[in-house]
Order: C-alpha cells, then structure tokens, then sequence
C-alpha cells in the first residue's frame, strides 16, 4: 500500500526541474490493483467529505483545484468521482471553454480571476489559465513573445491567489496515446456517447507532439512551491481516482481547517 507522503512525492513536478512527460508512466498503479485501491479511494473521499465541512465552516481558507489534460484525458470523471465527495453548495465547478467576445475584450486572466473560490470553497477548474500557454501556442493564435511572457504572469496571479488564503493545487491527468486513441473509438461506438465526441478531437490528435511539449514547459515553468503540479497516471481510471483524492486530501487537511468555536451555552438546555 502506498503512503500518502510518498505519493505526492512521486507524482509532483519539483519547482526548478524539468519535466519530461516520457519519463512518466500514464499506466502506473503504484503496486495496487483495482481491487485494492476502490476502498482506499473511498476511505480518502470520506476524508474528504469531513474536510470540506471544516473548511466551509471556518471560512478561512479556500482551495483551487485545477484539472488539466489532452482530450479523454478524465477530468469530467475525476470531477464526478473524486469531487462528488463534497457539497455542491460550496464546491462550485467552472469549465473554461474557447472565450467569448466579452471575455477576449479584457486580458486572458479576467475571466479565471472572477471564478476564484471564496474562503470556504473548494473551486474546482476544468480547464483554466493554462490553456493560454496552450492551445494557443498549438496553434499560433498568439505570436511567441507573448504566450512565452505568460508563465511569469501565471506565477505571480498565483502567488496573488496564495497570499489571499487561496491554497492551488493543479492536476495534470497523463494518458499516452494509445488510451485516447481507445477512448476516442468507445465514445463513436457508443450512441450514448455521441454527445461528448467531436471530429475536431479527432483532428487535434495531429497535434500531440506539439501538446506533449506545450504541456511538458507549462509546468515545468509553473510548478511552485505554493501552487505545485502533480502529474497523474490516468490511463487506470481508479489509479487516478486515488492519486487525485490522496493528494488533495493531504493538501486540504495541511491547512487543519478547524470548526469554529462556538458562543458560550447553557448547560442542559432544552428547547420547547
């Protein structure tokens, strides 16, 4: 079984070094089998569920959660799996998509600065900032200078977040190839599943390589101390369930959210 402490160990990005996605297993298990890992995963989701209660009840801190992956990657099933654990009332999800003529008539972070958690919340991102470093690097909507300049800006926003009682913790979900290949042809084979497939991530497929190193200086340059990068083995669904609740319960009860103190009461009261 594998400790808590060694698993944020192994999967983090250590801030200053350089990352290379090849050297990552997508299809590691950390010794485990599904068998396993599904009551240990639940034992974390429990753990969670207490956390998030103490949080919102104390209201001091919160907690971003950002989800970052190639397409099929998982972060809708993380999202149902490891963050169904808490209560919507203060866990609110928020999906950055292509942006809309509003949003692209301010800078690249006003949109992602308006759906920051407030103290108590556990904010969940499916998607983020980072697209901007990129899809729009993949596909030149931006020229160089500019993405490039984003990785200094990025830091500094969250070290914003951070000194305002925002603890970040950002997820990369590591599927190889081969898995979203597999992935891909379930959604097409199956009608229920039409809805979540587009041709056009078919197309992006062409474009691995370029994401594969847009991703692999992303976090390197953005892997912090304060706002570290974890790189999950995804292509095990339930190894990546219990990677990303481990670590993000580990991560939550490092604050020691507390309930509050209640105000003095009479002993043995009973109320009519």
């Amino acid at each position: 079984m594998v400790s808590n402490v060694s698993l944020r160990d192994q999967l983090r990005v250590e801030p200053g070094s350089r990352l290379r996605l090849s050297e990552r297993d997508p299809a590691a298990a950390f010794g485990l089998d599904k068998a396993t890992a599904e009551p240990l995963t639940d034992a974390q989701l429990d753990r969670l569920s207490d956390l998030q209660d103490r949080l919102w009840a104390e209201a001091k801190h919160a907690v971003l959660v950002v989800l970052q992956g190639i397409d099929t990657a998982g972060k809708d099933g993380t999202i149902r799996k490891v963050m169904g654990a808490f209560n919507p009332q203060g866990c609110p999800v928020s999906s950055f998509k292509v942006p809309t003529p509003q949003e692209l008539a301010h800078d690249y972070l006003w949109r992602i600065h308006r759906r920051v958690p407030a103290k108590g919340e556990i904010g969940i991102f499916n998607r983020s900032h980072y697209e901007d470093v990129l899809v729009v690097r993949v596909h030149e909507l931006v020229p160089r200078e500019e993405w490039s300049a984003r990785y200094e800006q990025i830091r500094q926003f969250e070290q914003l977040l951070t000194a305002s009682g925002t603890r970040i913790v950002k997820f990369f979900l590591h599927i190889d190839r081969e898995e979203q290949r597999q992935r891909l042809q379930e959604r097409y084979d199956d009608e229920r599943k039409h809805w979540k497939f587009s041709l056009r991530d078919v197309e992006e497929r062409a474009h691995w390589d370029d994401y594969v190193a847009a991703y692999e200086d992303a976090l390197s340059e953005t892997s912090t101390a304060d706002a570290p990068w974890y790189v999950i083995p995804s292509n095990r669904k339930w190894a990546r369930n219990l990677a990303v609740a481990t670590i993000l319960a580990d991560t939550i009860s490092d604050l020691k959210p507390a309930y509050p103190v209640g105000e003095d009461l009479p002993a043995n009261l009973v109320i009519s």
